[in-house]
């Protein structure tokens, strides 16, 4: 099955169709909806499933974190419509700052409350489909989340795909000297100063230009997109070191996806967490010359990282329906 990213145009995800259109070719319903959080933000969710029709038995659950500048409802959902096309329940949110959600654009000073968000969503998901695999997938930041909510969660989900996670920010990325050293200082004085990176994201993480113009093409995307409050880039910095130090306490099967030519998250870093991680049942998959946004890349590289997601993704749901469900019919 192709990722539907070949189907999408500069203009549009959905290429020239409208976006219930695309849903209907693809045979997945939709759903949407805001939650409120404990500080009273309202936050947009979603859902896809494959029609009962094309699939009248779900495989698993996949919980989605999207990543920096970027949004559930936009060239990241057609992932997320793939892998309900293979007859997945797949729910995503916008983080607070993000898409359709509350929030200042792009400020996350720190990461817990956005942690607590996709737990309290993905919690309810679970909880409507209790005896399917449920499995965490993360972009970017998203990956970094996703790692986060495992470690809160540990024992409830069912495996943990890291595509490009911000595992480490590249040095290449990261606020030049002595801003960097200068920026807790910067972080408590004035927390929503737009100074720390000076190059835009899309331009470092889509290789193709027309991608890239799609990013930007997002109705939900700002000018000053490319640059983190200083708050926000201390708290990338904290994240990254708490995943260094934690990492070694994942156990769940772990995919992790890697462009070697990633200049925005440090693929050494991504390469660090699959070493440590004590998960018995891990993959690590470094592609040569590609970027940071696997989905970014030409169609063949696209297919090359995905179908790796896309096949992992079935074989654990059928591993786990093969352990699982014999011992749940013994209850």
């Amino acid at each position: 099955m192709a990722h539907p990213i070949h189907q999408a145009s500069e203009n549009s995800p959905f290429g020239d169709l409208t976006r219930e259109e695309f849903y209907k070719t693809h045979n997945v319903i939709h759903q949407e909806e805001f939650i409120l959080n404990k500080r009273n933000m309202k936050i947009f969710t979603q859902s896809w499933r494959p029609e009962d029709a094309t699939m009248p038995q779900l495989k698993g659950l996949v919980a989605m974190v999207h990543g920096y500048i970027s949004e559930s409802s936009w060239i990241f959902q057609l992932t997320a419509i793939a892998i309900a096309k293979l007859g997945f329940f797949v729910c995503s949110l916008d983080m607070q700052g993000h898409g359709y959600s509350d929030g200042l654009y792009g400020h996350i000073p720190d990461i817990e409350p956005v942690v607590h968000d996709c737990i309290q969503f993905f919690d309810t998901a679970r909880a409507d489909h209790p005896n399917l695999p449920a499995f965490l997938y993360g972009e970017s930041l998203g990956g970094a989340i996703a790692l986060l909510i495992a470690l809160k969660q540990k024992g409830l989900w069912s495996g943990l795909v890291l595509n490009g996670a911000m595992c480490g920010v590249s040095p290449r990325f990261k606020p030049p000297w002595p801003l960097e050293k200068f920026l807790p200082m910067a972080a408590f004085i004035a927390p929503t100063w737009r100074v720390t990176i000076t190059k835009p994201l899309a331009n470092k993480s889509y290789k193709e230009e027309w991608k890239r113009r799609l990013v930007k093409n997002s109705p939900n995307r700002r000018s000053c997109s490319s640059k983190p409050p200083a708050a926000t880039a201390l708290e990338f910095l904290k994240v990254c070191e708490k995943i260094r130090k934690r990492c070694h306490e994942i156990e769940i099967p772990l995919l992790v996806l890697h462009g070697e030519g990633d200049l925005v998250c440090d693929s050494e870093s991504a390469r660090l967490v699959y070493e440590l991680a004590e998960s018995k049942d891990k993959t690590l998959k470094i592609f040569p010359g590609m970027w940071h946004q696997l989905i970014g890349e030409t169609k063949e590289n696209v297919e090359l990282a995905f179908q790796t997601i896309f096949s992992w993704l079935r074989d654990q749901a059928d591993f786990a329906a093969v352990v699982v469900l014999p011992s749940m019919n013994k209850l």
